[in-house]
């Protein structure tokens, strides 16, 4: 399992405790600090869709002009994910072949175990 976040992301810390907490391997991977390949993003993008990955209560969202908040579109949003990827939702997971967004304990019960 790999877990993708920032590290000081309060979410993130609750999905990393929780893992530790259940004795649950991962390896994580701040994309703030370590950056995001390119590759990486566009694989998410095909198995969830811009849309799911970009987080739109953020502090990074509301400081993007508000001409590309508007007109967002799935070749805008890749190039502001890479440019800023503080703007996606946390935790992205990559487990067993498959890629999930957030975190809930009760979700991640059937997903991780």
């Amino acid at each position: 399992m790999k877990l993708y976040g920032i590290k000081n992301c309060d979410t993130v810390k609750k999905a990393r405790k929780w893992l530790d907490e259940n004795g649950i391997a991962y390896e994580f991977h701040d994309f703030k600090k370590d950056g995001l390949p390119e590759g990486t993003l566009t694989g998410w993008e095909q198995a969830l869709g811009w849309e799911t990955l970009v987080n739109r209560r953020g502090t990074t969202w509301r400081k993007l002009p508000e001409e590309v908040r508007d007109n967002m579109t799935a070749d805008t949003a890749h190039t502001v994910m890479l440019d800023n990827p503080s703007i996606i939702k946390r935790p992205v997971v990559e487990h067993n072949d498959t890629v999930f967004v957030g975190f809930s304990a009760d979700d991640w019960e059937t997903r991780v175990r």
